[in-house]
C-alpha cells in the first residue's frame, strides 16, 4: 500500500509499505481523510519539534478518520462504519492519567510522532478500539477528521475557564485552531472578539466567522481597548514571539492560553516584567482530554463549522502539495486534507 514519507526538511515522497495486520484487541481502518496539522508543518519545515526528530523516513498524520474494515461486535463496530480517531493512547496507569490529565501522559503512544510511531498518511492503519469514535451517519470523512483539531480547541477553551459573559477576547493567529477557538468564543457569548493575523485571507475568514475587529498586528488591540488590553488571550501561532504578543495584548490580571507551537521550539523575546507586573494567569495547552463527544455534538448540531476551514483536498500522490500549500500560504490555504483512498 502507499504511504507519504517525510525524508527530511521539505522532502516528502510517496512510497510503499506492507498493509498492517491487526493483532488481538486491535482494529484495522481504511484511512479516508487526513488533515495537515500545524505540528505536521513543523516536521515538514524543521524535521523536529523539540526532542521529537525525524531521523529516518517517517509517516505523519494524526488528524484522521477511516472506515472499519471488519465487524467487531464486541466493540459495537461494523464493517464500513465511519469513525473519527483519537491519535493518543495514554498509558492509563501513571500519576497524570490517574489525575485525569491524560493529555500529559509521559508514556502516551501518539500516532504520527517521530521517530517510531507512524501516522495515518497511508491507506490502512491499525488502532486500539479505545481510540475509535463512531460519528453520525450524515458526517463526511473530512468532518470526522476535523474533530481532532476542534478537540484541541475545546481543550484549550476549557483551560481558559471561559465562563464569564461580556468578556473581551483576542485570538492571536487565525489558522484552523485559532478559527475553531473563535467559533467557540462566539458560541460562549463573549462580548468582543478581536482576531490578529498577518495573513489577510486568514483575518478575512475570521471576519466571516464573527470576529468583531481584525488586524495584521496586535498593536491594534491597545488602540481598540484604549490601552487596557483584553480579558482573555488565546494564542495559536507558530511564532516565537507568540507568547510576548499574548502577554502584551492581555489586561492587568488577564488570562493567557498558549496553544501554538513556536518555530524553533523557542519563545523569543519574552519580557518577564510584562508577565509579572500584569499578574497574568498563563496556561499551556497540550493536545486534549476526553472531548470527542462534545466535538461530535458541536459539529452535528451545526454550532461549529469545520467544513469552512478546509480549503484544499489532495490525493495521497500529491501529499507534498498538501504540505507546501499551507506552509507557504499558497492559494488561500487554511486546512489541507489528504484523501488516501479517494
Amino acid at each position: 500500500m502507499k504511504a507519504a514519507y517525510i525524508h527530511g526538511i521539505r522532502d516528502i515522497r510517496v512510497g510503499e509499505r506492507p498493509q498492517p495486520v491487526p493483532g488481538p484487541g486491535e482494529i484495522l481502518l481504511k484511512v479516508s481523510a487526513v488533515g495537515i496539522c500545524g505540528s505536521d508543518l513543523h516536521y515538514y519545515k524543521e524535521a523536529a519539534i523539540g526532542h521529537a526528530r525525524i531521523t529516518q523516513p517517517f509517516i505523519c498524520g494524526h488528524e484522521f478518520a477511516g472506515y472499519i474494515v471488519d465487524d467487531h461486535p464486541q466493540y459495537g463496530l461494523k464493517a464500513g462504519q465511519l469513525v473519527a480517531v483519537d491519535p493518543a493512547k495514554p498509558c492509563g496507569q501513571c500519576e497524570w492519567c490517574h489525575r485525569g490529565h491524560v493529555n500529559l501522559c509521559p508514556h502516551v503512544q501518539f500516532l504520527g510522532s517521530p521517530p517510531n510511531l507512524h501516522g495515518a498518511m497511508t491507506e490502512y492503519i491499525v488502532v486500539s478500539p479505545t481510540q475509535v469514535f463512531p460519528v453520525p451517519e450524515h458526517f463526511t470523512s473530512v468532518q470526522a477528521a476535523m474533530l481532532e483539531p476542534l478537540g484541541v480547541a475545546i481543550h484549550a477553551m476549557d483551560l481558559a475557564k471561559s465562563k464569564r459573559v461580556l468578556e473581551t477576547v483576542a485570538i492571536i493567529g487565525c489558522g484552523p485552531i485559532g478559527l475553531c477557538l473563535l467559533q467557540l468564543a462566539r458560541m460562549n457569548c463573549k462580548d468582543v472578539i478581536y482576531a490578529i493575523d498577518p495573513i489577510a485571507y486568514r483575518t478575512g475568514k475570521a471576519t466571516e466567522l464573527g470576529a468583531t475587529q481584525v488586524a495584521a498586528h496586535h498593536s491594534a488591540i491597545a488602540e481598540w481597548t484604549n490601552g487596557r488590553g483584553v480579558d482573555l488571550v488565546m494564542e495559536a501561532t507558530n511564532s516565537p514571539e507568540g507568547f510576548q504578543i499574548a502577554a502584551e495584548s492581555a489586561r492587568i490580571g488577564g488570562r493567557v492560553v498558549l496553544v501554538g507551537i513556536p518555530d524553533g521550539d523557542q519563545y523569543t523575546p519574552l519580557s518577564a516584567s510584562t508577565l509579572r507586573r500584569k499578574g497574568l494567569d498563563v496556561r499551556m495547552s497540550r493536545r486534549m482530554g476526553h472531548v470527542y463527544d462534545r466535538a461530535i455534538k458541536l459539529v452535528a448540531e451545526g454550532r461549529v463549522d469545520v467544513d469552512c476551514l478546509v480549503t484544499h483536498r489532495f490525493e495521497l500522490d500529491r501529499a507534498a502539495d498538501a504540505f507546501e500549500y499551507p506552509a507557504s500560504f499558497i492559494d488561500g490555504a487554511l486546512k489541507t486534507i489528504i484523501l488516501p483512498t479517494a
